[in-house]
């Protein structure tokens, strides 16, 4: 199973949001027992550097992104993806670059807390939440 998490799931575990935490921890746990496949768009992870470096130091955003980049594949963005979002954009653009990036590598699901962003995607967009509800009613059999 093959899952994009969208910047707003990687913060809620590197900032600790509550109620967001645990959620995001249980999904980083699975990629890190290799239970699912997690990717990160590039643009989240040039956007995730942004925002840590500006919250802490270069040298704390590095090792940070240095840990994703050991956990995460990356969905790339190329000039097509940029191109078809564009094309695709309904509200936000990049919330389409996102799509695009996890259309192109063929991804099961994006997993995000702005479910509204991804409201014409063809690839199952789920909550963490839900997410996490669905993957232990596949790895229990109950489906």
């Amino acid at each position: 199973m093959k899952v994009l998490l969208d910047t707003n799931v990687v913060l809620d575990l590197l900032l600790a949001r509550k109620p967001f935490v645990d959620e995001a921890r249980a999904i980083f746990v699975l990629v890190e027992n290799q239970e699912i496949e997690g990717y990160l768009c590039a643009t989240s992870v040039t956007t995730l550097h942004y925002l840590i470096e500006k919250g802490t130091d270069k040298t704390e955003a590095d090792e940070i992104i240095g840990m994703l980049l050991g956990l995460f594949g990356v969905a790339p963005v190329t000039h097509e993806v940029l191109s078809d979002a564009s094309v695709r954009n309904g509200g936000d653009y990049e919330d389409s670059v996102i799509y695009t990036s996890a259309e192109r590598m063929h991804l099961d699901f994006i997993i995000t807390r702005d479910k509204k962003g991804f409201s014409s995607s063809r690839i199952s967009v789920l909550s963490p939440k839900a997410f996490l509800a669905l993957f232990e009613t596949k790895s229990t059999g109950m489906l």
